[in-house]
């Protein structure tokens, strides 16, 4: 690897003079810019990050943290790819950090990016309750929140409709003479999954349809909860005749306790989910789903970012995005009988 010296002895510069170049250009003739700019393209000399933030730690590092709660969910890889594609375009770089929605974690990815000088972080927040307001508020560096909200901290947020995105799936349900809907969705505590809930009760109000607590259930956003809780609600009396699953994960576990009833998708049980995930449409029954903008949202929040570090002193901005019910082969209308099998 080249050394700093090199880039000095190459340009006929000193070693401080190619550090002005490299931090404070302006401070710079032009003409000893361009001499050492073309010495360090000549040697391909990159510099230590570590070393250049240290050299200027009051300035920006050019890196920002993204912390996602899943690394497995392909709802994040789009999301990814957003933030990183702005960032790259900003001659910056993204550490991934994926918290299992551990809050321990989530916490010590946030102490490590604060330790490496990030200029911001980017996460869907694993909870909005105080501890997590008071942990990310007292953060020395920016944050923008997507996927999910925070109500007792004011920053820059996007989101999707999810409250508009759950009644059209269910209202989608209904049209097509679904009166016993089960809903299963994820931990409450997070604002996307009560949202959620809150759509899904507010169609069933619309229509008339009275609530049967015994059809939702709310479990972590993974498959094995998605399947546990299906499993459950189909085994009730009067069960139910479609389901909405309020996660892509949480349905490809309600299509695996579906299929192990015996039961026909959507001749017997109708299903809708959330997330228009890649497989989504390659089922043999490709599945109805409300489809969010996830590679919109990463470069959205990205850009709030940016604008974030240019503008420090700007209000909040919360960005608001439309989701997309995607009707495939999975929602039917109502069978006259449901036959569960044991």
């Amino acid at each position: 690897m080249r050394k700093l010296h090199e880039v000095a002895r190459r340009a006929d510069v000193s070693v401080s003079t190619v550090s002005r170049v490299l931090n404070v250009p302006d401070k710079v003739s032009a003409d000893t810019r361009i001499r050492v700019e073309r010495a360090i393209e000549e040697l391909g000399y990159r510099p230590s990050r570590v070393a250049r933030r240290l050299r200027v730690r009051r300035g920006r590092a050019h890196i920002v943290g993204l912390i996602i709660p899943d690394i497995q969910n392909p709802f994040y890889s789009d999301i990814v790819r957003g933030v990183e594609d702005v960032a790259y375009d900003r001659d910056y770089a993204v550490i991934l950090c994926n918290s299992d929605e551990s809050p321990e974690r989530e916490e010590f990815y946030l102490n490590v990016l604060a330790d490496e000088s990030a200029d911001g972080v980017i996460l869907p927040p694993i909870h909005g309750d105080e501890k997590t307001t008071s942990r990310l508020s007292s953060l020395p560096l920016p944050v923008v929140c997507l996927d999910r909200r925070l109500s007792r901290l004011a920053v820059d947020t996007v989101v999707v409709d999810n409250r508009q995105g759950a009644f059209d799936a269910t209202t989608h349900l209904i049209g097509l003479g679904h009166r016993r809907i089960a809903l299963l969705d994820g931990p409450l505590g997070l604002s996307s999954f009560r949202e959620r809930k809150e759509g899904y009760l507010a169609a069933l109000q619309e229509h008339g349809i009275a609530v049967d607590e015994r059809l939702i259930a709310s479990g972590q956003p993974r498959q094995e909860d998605g399947r546990r809780m299906a499993g459950a609600l189909l085994g009730v009396d009067s069960p139910p005749t479609a389901v909405f699953a309020a996660s892509n994960l949480i349905t490809l576990g309600a299509l695996e306790a579906i299929r192990d009833r015996g039961l026909e998708v959507p001749r017997q049980v109708a299903v809708v989910g959330f997330d228009d995930a890649p497989w989504a449409g390659l089922l043999a029954c490709p599945l109805t789903t409300v489809s969010q903008p996830s590679y919109e949202m990463g470069r959205r929040a990205a850009q709030l970012m940016f604008d974030r570090l240019d503008e420090p002193g700007r209000s909040p901005a919360l960005v608001i995005l439309a989701p997309t019910l995607v009707v495939r082969a999975s929602c039917g209308a109502v069978a006259s009988k449901l036959s569960v099998a044991g």
